[in-house]
């Protein structure tokens, strides 16, 4: 008997899997503005998908003459900067103080506790403090993407370079090899597929924290225009924006799985779930 479990759909229908809730949750949400609309035409909790893709042309195409700039793609940039530059601090760090954790017992005997008394502390709620002693530019918004992932990424990776079995150390060390070169030559080859996944994992926490800081004190970025918008109902602009930084997060998400994937393709079994 052919058990459920075992059943592989094909590249295909996975894609047609995939896409069926988008499009059913779209339909949802065409019928429901449809009908908002029918009873009071000036609704704009639910706007149409017209009202929307005017909005977003508008938003897209079209100058500010405040600003001299376009305002989607200036958000845009502005984000990617402050993520970009938040993310790749705390791989960095994580890959340092990872390694050093996973490999040396008294560098996990020290500096692991206090690893994981930070990641236990909510990020937004050090974000005052970080407004108070950063000031409200740019460093305390990159701040926070830092202190939020980086001390997750690290007890990971920490955790996985650990969980090496001990017959790989004990082979290194037999054949000569030094505490840098196991370091270097054992744990680090297996440690940087699982960086990456990890760094995946921390994309949707990023934005997260990134959003919320661009809120509360910025004057250009996606969270900030959302926030901005939003004490006019502006639904038409919100969505659209919502949608648009969904899509960059699961674009970053699926380039950082293909290069993981194409670089270290024995960390993925051929039969993966």
């Amino acid at each position: 008997m052919r058990r459920l479990l075992n059943i592989r759909p094909s590249p295909g229908a996975r894609l047609l899997l995939g896409a069926l809730p988008l499009v059913a949750l779209i339909l949802v949400y065409v019928a429901a503005s449809a009908a908002s609309h029918a009873q009071n035409p000036s609704e704009k909790i639910l706007p149409t998908l017209s009202a929307m893709a005017d909005q977003m042309r508008i938003m897209a195409f079209q100058v500010d003459p405040q600003t001299g700039a376009i305002p989607l793609w200036q958000d845009t940039a502005a984000s990617l900067r402050r993520l970009g530059l938040g993310l790749s601090i705390a791989t960095g760090a994580t890959l340092i103080l990872g390694l050093v954790i996973g490999v040396l017992p008294l560098a996990r005997a020290g500096i692991g506790p206090l690893i994981s008394a930070i990641a236990v502390i909510p990020p937004i709620a050090v974000l005052p403090i970080l407004f108070i002693t950063f000031g409200l530019g740019e460093t305390a918004k990159i701040v926070l993407i830092v202190v939020g992932v980086t001390p997750f990424m690290i007890r990971d990776l920490a955790s996985h370079v650990g969980a090496i079995p001990e017959e790989q150390i004990v082979k290194a060390q037999t054949l000569g090899a030094s505490t840098w070169q196991v370091a270097l030559r054992v744990a680090l080859p297996q440690a940087l597929p699982r960086l990456v996944e990890s760094l995946r994992l921390s994309l949707g926490p990023a934005w997260v924290f990134l959003i919320s800081a661009e809120a509360i004190a910025s004057d250009v970025g996606l969270g900030y225009r959302i926030f901005l918008v939003r004490r006019y109902l502006a639904m038409d602009i919100i969505l659209p924006y919502v949608a648009w930084t969904a899509l960059l997060a699961v674009a970053f998400d699926l380039i950082l799985f293909t290069l993981s994937r194409r670089t270290w393709p024995w960390a993925y079994p051929a039969r993966a779930r």
